[in-house]
Parts: C-alpha cells; structure tokens; sequence
C-alpha cells in the first residue's frame, strides 16, 4: 500500500521502521529538571538576605545611635552554647534545659548559629549586650570587636584559654567552649541601611 504526496512521489509507512530513542528522551529530560532545579535554586538564593559580619569598621562608618541599634536586627555566625555545673544541692534554673554529662547535673542553654537578637544597651564605647531569648532584660551576652577576627564584634567572655572561657547571663556564670570564641554578630546590611536612612528622613517645617 502507498500513499501518495501532492508531488506524485509515492512512500510505504512501515510501521516497525520508526524506533523512538527513549535513552535520549530519558536524559533530555533528566537535563530539563536538572535546569530547572537550578534555575530555582538560584531565584532562592537572589531573594534569601544576605547577612553581612558586624565589624567596627561598620559601626563607625554609619555612626549608629543606641536607638538605631534598637532598630536593627541581629544574628549569629556560630552555635554558642552555655553551660553551669548545678551540683547535688537545689539550685534555680534560670533558663535551659538539665542534661546529665559524666554523671554531674548540667544546665545546657544552646544559641543556634541565625537565631536572631536584638540591641538593649551598650554599657561602654564599642560594648553590645545582645539578647536572643524573650523574657527578662539580663538574658543577653556581650559582644566587641575581635582585632583577631577583623574587629568582627565577637562573643566576649572571661578566662579564656585553649578550653573556652565563661560568661554572665541571666545573672549566672556560664562555661562556653572554645568554638564560641568565634561566634560574632550578622546583620543584614541592606536592611541596617535603610535603618539609618528612615532614621535621618526630615519633617519639614512650615513658615509661622
């Protein structure tokens, strides 16, 4: 049987000639997800902040009052995790949990690297008291400028050493670990800007 083409040419449609290419087609459309995976990390990571390291050389290019500090919200670059030995007697827990570590009673407060904070004093030049849990105003812990980490404004604590060091909250003596010596403060600058922008808008006055 034929068919015939406006032409006069004439062909057979032999129906087991045509084999379709699924290997090909399989991968074409791997490729297409693949791209369009991509495509879609890539509109997530344009609209996702970008945290930048509050560094001294920030502070002082924007001038900052505590106001405006009130104003701009704040993260960590690291975990920073507090412990206090509570020893056999009662002792008030202030604000984590109980673990139990080489059979002694141990209170755990744990600050997950991102979890945001706010400003509430500075108690001296180039000092931020930054909290990072609701509830009462001596839950925060100091940060300032580390020469050793480009004056990034860096967890600050008492007696460190090799084994880490130890901090006031909440009223208590906390221990942290080494690692927390280089947890510092993020901010998204973008936003901290336009703090400092809205801050300077005028109002305006009018003839008496």
């Amino acid at each position: 049987m034929s068919l015939k083409i406006l032409d006069g040419h004439s062909f057979l449609p032999y129906l087991g000639l045509y084999k379709p290419n699924y290997r090909k087609m399989k991968y074409t459309a791997s490729a297409f997800r693949l791209a369009l995976l991509w495509l879609l990390m890539a509109f997530f990571s344009a609209c996702s902040p970008k945290y930048t390291p509050f560094t001294q050389r920030l502070y002082d290019e924007y001038r900052w009052t505590e106001q405006e500090l009130k104003r701009i919200q704040f993260y960590t670059s690291d975990d920073i995790v507090l412990r206090r030995e509570l020893g056999n007697s009662n002792v008030e827990i202030s604000a984590g949990s109980i673990r139990i570590r080489d059979g002694r009673r141990v209170e755990e407060i744990v600050i997950r690297q991102g979890t945001p904070g706010v400003f509430l004093f500075s108690p001296k030049e180039n000092r931020l008291a930054i909290s990072f849990e609701d509830g009462k105003n001596n839950r925060f812990l100091m940060f300032g400028p580390n020469p050793r980490q480009g004056d990034r404004y860096s967890l600050l604590g008492a007696e460190w050493d090799r084994q880490g060091g130890t901090v006031t909250y909440d009223g208590q003596t906390y221990e942290v670990d080494a690692s927390g010596a280089f947890a510092h403060l993020l901010v998204n600058l973008k936003r901290a800007r336009r703090v400092e922008v809205n801050s300077r808008v005028a109002s305006g006055r009018k003839v008496k």
